[in-house]
């Protein structure tokens, strides 16, 4: 069976994630060596993403692009930290996902906040068809995980939409509707790989010839 739709596609190269990564690395080794409680990343950045949504929705779009992808980072450290210092819990990654999910809404909604204040209908009601593809990426990759079915395909998953808004954000600098094409492809590619994920979840179970399907529990 083909499974081409499902297929991971990852829209930031190798190079870039790992040169990324291995320039926070003395920063997190940091952290690590002081074994601090990889909680008080997550909440930090939960609480930068709060004041990255005030600076969108005041119009400080450059700004606002910069707090995002240092929100952005944190979320990456919080992680490495709990993994060395042996401090992976089920609460810490329940804590993880929630701050996460309810920083992009706050994110979101002061871009909307922006645009609205604006008056710029279509580019508001495309900031809702990004926050609801980017909702259902992650709710799908949840609700797929509990019935015990991996779930971490798709083109534009959470650091891809971060990426986008940030240097969209940046980018007005020098092109005006910058953040408007970077809201644009999130709203396509987020819902699109919502869909992705659903037909993924249905390519696995059907693959599974000797297993009794599982009843969904609403």
């Amino acid at each position: 069976m083909s499974n081409q739709l499902a297929m991971k596609v990852d829209l930031l190269p190798e190079g870039v994630k790992n040169w990324y990564l291995n320039l926070i690395t003395p920063v997190v080794n940091y952290f690590i060596s002081h074994s601090l409680n990889p909680n008080w990343f997550t909440t930090a950045g939960f609480i930068l993403s709060v004041i990255t949504a005030f600076v969108f929705a005041f119009g400080k779009l450059p700004l606002a692009g910069a707090l995002i992808l240092l929100a952005g980072t944190f979320d990456i450290v919080d992680g490495r930290v709990a993994r060395a210092t042996n401090r992976v819990t089920k609460f810490g990654a329940l804590y993880d996902s929630a701050l996460d999910r309810y920083a992009e809404v706050f994110i979101f909604f002061g871009v909307a906040y922006h645009f609205v204040d604006l008056e710029y209908l279509w580019r508001s009601v495309a900031v809702c068809i990004a926050l609801g593809g980017s909702m259902m990426v992650s709710y799908i990759r949840a609700r797929a995980e509990g019935l015990d079915l991996e779930c971490k395909v798709g083109i534009m998953q959470r650091p891809e939409r971060i990426l986008l808004l940030g240097l969209g954000s940046i980018a007005t600098l020098f092109y005006e509707y910058a953040l408007d094409v970077a809201i644009w492809i999130i709203a396509v590619l987020a819902n699109f790989t919502a869909i992705q994920r659903l037909h993924h979840v249905w390519a696995v179970e059907n693959g599974r010839k000797n297993e009794p399907l599982a009843t969904a529990q609403k």
